[in-house]
């Protein structure tokens, strides 16, 4: 959630690609996995493809969304008011700031030699321990990152309510070792062929191929459902320049497009994905996969909402390489 890494440190990375060509699936445009639920999409009323929204956990989404704001603004004495008066703030040193004056004093000092990007949060997980705490795990990454580098922030964060509000008592980060990429993105070439994946009786296939003299990658895939009902889509990977990062696009039968903005995580992948339906509906996921071997990898979805909506997260899926026929 406090993102000093990314400016105090910067180091080389490879880009190892290996889990792109599935994102394809995962776009939250199509609100509900594809290989689990019906093509159409459901219903935002619907009780059995939603969750119920929780109050608690919506308040401390809106606290991070305010912290974001708070932190892009270069506040340092509102940033600290999100801490509880006596919260402490670990760094991913081990350094210990307690008390909002001393994590205030850290902030201001950060933020005075700041570059000019922008935070962003993904939350992987808020788990409710009782009705005044709450733990929160998520991710922060700095777009554009520093200087030819890409780094995201890991943190745990625990919330105690005070006076209605939920605050921060505790945060530690961790930096995380992510890659980096150039943009030729030559470490995509094992991806290069046909893949497939089951669950519940439906299939998707898929075929990645390069495309803009092997500058992006191109994803087709097909569904069939139980009831022989037929969804396509279309993704495209590539290097984003800009942000450095490596970027999906992501297109729907339904005319629903989404975006995912990627970065590294111990054994996978982590990626936050926001985008719309077809019918005009906000969507977003966090989204994680972790590689098996070079045939296969385990992918799964988590924190998807469609409207204002919360759905429930995805089972993990095995994909697999079709082996060619000789």
């Amino acid at each position: 959630m406090h993102p000093c890494p990314l400016w105090e440190t910067t180091v080389r990375r490879r880009l190892l690609v290996f889990t792109f060509c599935w994102l394809c699936i995962v776009a939250p445009n199509v609100a509900v996995y594809s290989q689990t639920q019906p093509t159409a999409q459901p219903s935002v009323k619907s009780p059995a493809a939603t969750l119920p929204a929780n109050p608690n956990v919506d308040a401390i989404q809106k606290e991070i969304a305010a912290f974001v704001v708070a932190f892009n603004s270069r506040d340092a004495k509102t940033v600290a008011a999100f801490w509880a008066a006596d919260g402490e703030y670990v760094d991913e040193a081990g350094r210990a700031f307690v008390g909002r004056g001393a994590i205030e004093a850290y902030y201001t000092e950060l933020l005075k030699g700041a570059p000019e990007g922008k935070l962003a949060l993904m939350s992987d997980s808020i788990r409710l321990l009782s009705d005044s705490v709450a733990v929160e795990d998520g991710h922060a990454v700095l777009e554009p990152s520093p200087a030819g580098a890409s780094g995201i922030n890991k943190y745990t964060a625990i919330y105690t309510k005070i006076g209605g509000r939920w605050l921060l008592a505790s945060v530690r980060d961790s930096y995380v070792d992510t890659s980096s990429s150039s943009a030729d993105l030559a470490d995509l070439e094992w991806l290069i062929g046909d893949w497939t994946a089951e669950e519940n009786g439906a299939t998707t296939d898929s075929t990645c191929s390069w495309v803009a003299n092997k500058k992006f990658v191109e994803r087709s895939y097909t569904t069939i459902m139980v009831d022989g009902s037929v969804t396509t889509g279309l993704q495209i990977i590539g290097w984003n320049s800009q942000s450095n990062h490596v970027q999906s696009w992501n297109f729907s039968a339904d005319g629903g497009n989404a975006i995912g903005v990627w970065s590294g995580i111990e054994g996978g992948w982590i990626a936050k994905v926001s985008g719309t339906t077809g019918n005009g509906l906000s969507t977003t996921a966090v989204n994680m996969l972790k590689r098996l071997d070079d045939n296969a990898y385990v992918w799964q979805s988590m924190d998807r909402t469609i409207g204002e909506v919360r759905l429930p997260d995805t089972n993990e899926v095995v994909i697999r390489r079709v082996k060619s026929k000789k």
